[in-house]
Order: structure tokens, then C-alpha cells, then sequence
């Protein structure tokens, strides 16, 4: 009998690239600021994830905050590059969280999305591999446990960890 194969394990090229970006940045930034954004279809009920080339699972849009740039700017800028939205509106702040699954000094900014376009659907590229919305009901199998966390807490009412 066999098992089928994890969702949320990596290949081994995949976890080296994984550490070699972390050690760049552990270098290059202390401290690292980064931005996710739980962007919710109202009319659909339905919530945009990405499934990236280099990490598993499926999980929130969002990235690192570069210098000179805002949460929101920087929000807006990875929402454009990993699945083509378009904030129409401001974010909506949710909370801020201590990510400890990479190192010990990552910060992310929570932020609910209701706002926004989409002309076109995101295309697979060198950075994500699959990208779409779902219904809050029926989240595809792989979907990271803190993605999980945070839409229990936009959508269900659960108090915010502190911790990504």
C-alpha cells in the first residue's frame, strides 16, 4: 500500500534554496519586515492563495518589505507580482505576528483585503507555481497551518497569536 505523497514536503533542491535565501538575508538584514494579505472575495466567499516554486504548501500572498517602502506599499506590490490584484482600497490591519518558523527575527504585517481587481488570473512563473481563489469551505489540501490560523481568525473569531 502505498502513501500518497506530502503536500507540504519539499525537495531537496527546493529546502537548500530556502536556506541559502534565509542565510542572504540573516546577513544582508538583521531584522527582517514582512506583509501577507488574506485578500477575501466577498461575493464568492472565497480567499486568494499562492503555492510557491520554493517553499510548500499552499498560503497567503506577501513577501519582505523593502527599504523606503510602507506595509501597504509593499502589500501592493506583492499582491500586483504574485496574482495579479490591484488594491482599489486600503487594507484592513489585522495584527502583526513573530514568524519563528524561519528565524527569530522575522516580522510579518496581517492584512485583510476586500478591495481590489483582478483582471487576469495568475500564470504559474519562476516564483509561484500555482495561484487561485477558494472557497473558505473547501481550502486545497496543503494549505499551511498558519494560513489556516489567520482565516480562523479573520473568519471565525479566534484571538491572534502573536506568532506567525
Amino acid at each position: 500500500m502505498s502513501s500518497a505523497p506530502n503536500p507540504l514536503r519539499q525537495k531537496p533542491w527546493a529546502r537548500l534554496r530556502g536556506s541559502l535565501f534565509h542565510l542572504y538575508f540573516l546577513l544582508r538584514r538583521p531584522m527582517t519586515l514582512g506583509v501577507r494579505g488574506l485578500v477575501h472575495d466577498t461575493a464568492n466567499n472565497s480567499i486568494f492563495l499562492i503555492r510557491h516554486t520554493y517553499v510548500p504548501g499552499w498560503q497567503l500572498p506577501g513577501g519582505g518589505v523593502e527599504t523606503g517602502e510602507t506595509f501597504v506599499e509593499s502589500l501592493a506590490r506583492e499582491l500586483e507580482e504574485e496574482g495579479n490584484i490591484i488594491l482599489t482600497a486600503p487594507p484592513i490591519l489585522k495584527s502583526i505576528h513573530l514568524n519563528r518558523q524561519a528565524t527569530k527575527r522575522d516580522h510579518v504585517g496581517f492584512y485583510l483585503v476586500e478591495a481590489f481587481r483582478q483582471e487576469t488570473p495568475k500564470q504559474p512563473d519562476h516564483e509561484i507555481a500555482e495561484a487561485g481563489f477558494f472557497p473558505l469551505d473547501a481550502l486545497p489540501e496543503g494549505t499551511t497551518p498558519a494560513t489556516r490560523r489567520r482565516i480562523a481568525e479573520v473568519f471565525d473569531g479566534k484571538e491572534a497569536s502573536p506568532y506567525w
